[in-house]
C-alpha cells in the first residue's frame, strides 16, 4: 500500500523542528526510526500532513553517563542500547529487556524514545521506563519539562506529550550495587509482540528481597505499576507457594485486554506464572549474593 500525501521537513536542529511541530499543532509528526510510523503510514492507518524528520540533529543523539543517571537521546537506537558497556553495567534492567525488542533488522533503526513516544501496550521500553521511575524530558518552543515515566503513560498509545512537544531525551536511575532486577515476557516467538511481559526490581540485604517493585506489561492498557506488593519482602527462606500468592496477587490487579491472543484470565493465568518464575529467579540470586 502507498501512503497518503504530506509535507516532509528534515530540520537540522532542535529549534527548526520544536518550531515545525508548534506551526502545525496535531497535523505534524516526528519520525526518528520509523519503524511504527512508516508501516501505519503505509496501511493508511496513520495520515499526518507533515512528518519532521529528526535524524539530522546531533544534539538528539548519544548515550550519556551523568552520575546518577543515564541519559538516552531521542536518536539513540535500540541497537545501540544494546551494544553500550554503560547500560549494561549502569542500567542493568534496560540491558536485561532490550533484546526482546522486535528483531535486529528492527532495533538497527527504532529508537529507545520512539517507543516511550508511541506507548504501544505490548513495547518493552515503557515497562523498563516505569519500573525504573525514569523522567521524560520533554522540549517544545516555549519550554522544556521533566514528566515521570509513571505519569507519562495515560492510556493505550496516549501519554502526557503535547502535541508541540518532542521527546529529547530519556534519564534513567543509575542501579546501585545492591539492587536486583528481573524481566521477562511470553510472545509466540522471539521478537513478536509480547502477550504478557513482566519486570521487576528489589533490594537485596543479607539474602533477602527488599523494597519489591513489579510491572506488568503486553495485555494492558499501559505499563501497570502493581500497589499491591510495592514495597514488599522476600525473605530467604520464602516458599515457592508464598511466591506463587504473591504472583498471583499481583495478577488479581490486572484489567488485561482481550484479543486475539486470548482471554483476560488466560492473560493473568500467565502474567502468575512468569512472575512467579521471576520472583524465584530473583530471590536465588539474592540468596547467592
Amino acid at each position: 500500500m502507498k501512503a497518503p500525501e504530506f509535507s516532509y521537513r528534515r530540520p537540522a536542529d532542535i529549534e527548526a523542528a520544536l518550531a515545525l511541530l508548534a506551526e502545525h499543532p496535531g497535523d505534524a509528526q516526528v519520525l526518528a526510526g520509523g519503524q511504527s510510523l512508516i508501516p501505519t503510514l503505509n496501511m493508511r492507518l496513520s495520515s499526518p500532513g507533515m512528518l519532521v524528520d529528526i535524524n539530522r540533529i546531533e544534539a538528539l543523539r548519544g548515550i550519556e553517563d551523568r552520575g546518577r543517571e543515564i541519559r538516552v537521546g531521542a536518536l539513540v537506537r535500540h541497537a545501540e542500547v544494546q551494544d553500550s558497556s554503560v547500560v549494561a553495567v549502569r542500567v542493568p534492567l534496560l540491558a536485561l529487556a532490550i533484546p526482546h525488542v522486535a528483531h535486529m533488522a528492527v532495533r538497527n533503526r527504532g529508537t529507545t524514545c520512539g517507543s516511550l513516544a508511541l506507548a504501544d501496550p505490548a513495547a518493552e521500553m515503557p515497562a523498563v521506563a516505569v519500573a525504573l521511575d525514569a523522567h521524560i524530558v520533554l522540549r517544545s518552543r516555549a519550554a522544556t519539562r521533566m514528566v515521570r515515566a509513571r505519569d507519562f503513560f495515560q492510556d493505550l498509545y496516549q501519554t502526557a506529550r503535547n502535541d508541540d512537544e518532542l521527546i529529547a531525551e530519556v534519564l534513567l536511575p543509575v542501579a546501585s550495587a545492591d539492587e536486583v532486577f528481573g524481566f521477562a515476557e511470553l510472545n509466540r516467538r522471539h521478537g513478536d509482540f509480547a502477550v504478557v511481559g513482566v519486570a521487576a526490581k528489589a533490594r537485596k540485604a543479607g539474602g533477602s528481597l527488599q523494597s519489591l517493585t513489579v510491572v506488568v506489561f503486553g495485555c494492558e492498557r499501559k505499563p501497570l505499576l502493581s500497589t499491591r506488593v510495592a514495597g514488599a519482602t522476600i525473605e530467604t527462606g520464602t516458599s515457592d507457594q508464598s511466591l506463587r500468592d504473591l504472583a498471583n496477587t499481583i495478577a488479581e490487579e490486572m484489567e488485561p485486554m482481550e484479543n486475539h491472543q486470548g482471554r483476560s484470565d488466560t492473560k493473568r493465568s500467565q502474567a502468575a506464572v512468569l512472575l512467579q518464575r521471576l520472583l524465584q529467579d530473583m530471590r536465588k540470586r539474592a540468596a547467592d549474593a
